[in-house]
């Protein structure tokens, strides 16, 4: 089947100039939804090895000190994660810098640290496909990345099972020895911490009037693998719903979101093929590039 010459020319297009995407931020900005508000596109690569870090929070706070802070703010947000403390420096940025808090639009995937982003919006647009994704921290073993829930869970139940064990002991000794207890501390303080973010996050946000033991119980399944299983997992509008996230969902096939998801297939081809991250205003761009 031969591609949609309308797509290959848009591809071609993206490489040209930001000059095409800073016109769609334009129009966005015009449309009735976004009345008043300032946008920014913050993409990073599913493609290149980057991550949300604290670079990424300079180049915000240096784009926001450039805009018009009487205006409220909407992050067109993409990127598979990153780490959890840039992500709650950009929420306190963010605020800081839009006195009515700020919103986040979804065109396809925030997941891990960009989820926790989201969840500091007082809103989160979001079409049938967008995503989020779970926010419990992986670490690496060897070239493998593994769910740190897993491993501490793991440690937990071999040591309940030494203590309470009515036979023999030395079984669950043997693969403790495996564990370093020192290690596993340090994985549960990342636990801790991913969790305080977020819930933090919410409580100062979206999710104010809930106590945070409430919080807590309503996004368990972004904090653990008990539900989606992977890390990797897509967590839709409708789940994330009922969570308690406070959702606007947008018709797809409405001329507003058409003008999002151009706009995030331009964005998403400068990070799958030449740039590892990408923000851009409609006269501001920063990137890294990926080619020496």
């Amino acid at each position: 089947m031969s591609e949609d010459p309308t797509i290959i020319k848009l591809m071609d297009e993206t490489n040209q100039s930001p000059k095409l995407r800073q016109e769609l931020i334009k129009k966005i900005e015009q449309q009735p939804e976004f009345k008043s508000t300032r946008v920014i596109l913050f993409f990073t690569s599913f493609m290149y090895p980057v991550m949300i870090d604290d670079t990424d929070v300079d180049i915000i706070e240096g784009v926001l000190q450039k805009t018009d802070r009487n205006k409220k703010l909407c992050i067109i947000l993409n990127s598979p994660g990153g780490d959890g403390l840039a992500a709650e420096r950009i929420i306190k940025i963010c605020r800081s810098y839009s006195a009515n808090g700020f919103s986040v639009l979804v065109p396809k995937m925030a997941k891990s640290a960009a989820t926790m982003i989201a969840m500091g919006a007082t809103k989160i647009y979001m079409s049938d496909t967008s995503e989020l994704g779970p926010i419990d921290p992986q670490t690496r073993i060897g070239e493998q990345r593994v769910s740190v829930y897993s491993i501490v869970e793991s440690y937990r139940k071999l040591l309940d099972g030494a203590v309470n064990t009515k036979g023999r002991i030395e079984p669950f000794l043997q693969q403790l020895s495996n564990y370093n207890p020192i290690e596993v501390k340090q994985l549960e303080s990342l636990q801790d911490l991913s969790e305080d973010i977020a819930i933090n996050a919410l409580k100062s946000g979206m999710m104010s009037s809930k106590p945070k033991s409430e919080i807590k119980r309503k996004i368990r399944l972004f904090l653990t693998p008990e539900t989606t299983k992977v890390h990797g997992r897509a967590i839709y509008p409708e789940t994330a719903k009922k969570a308690g996230l406070n959702i606007e969902m947008m018709d797809h096939n409405s001329g507003f979101w058409n003008l999002c998801w151009e706009l995030y297939i331009r964005a998403n081809h400068m990070v799958s093929t030449t740039l590892g991250k990408l923000v851009e205003t409609n006269d501001q761009h920063f990137s890294i590039s990926m080619r020496p």
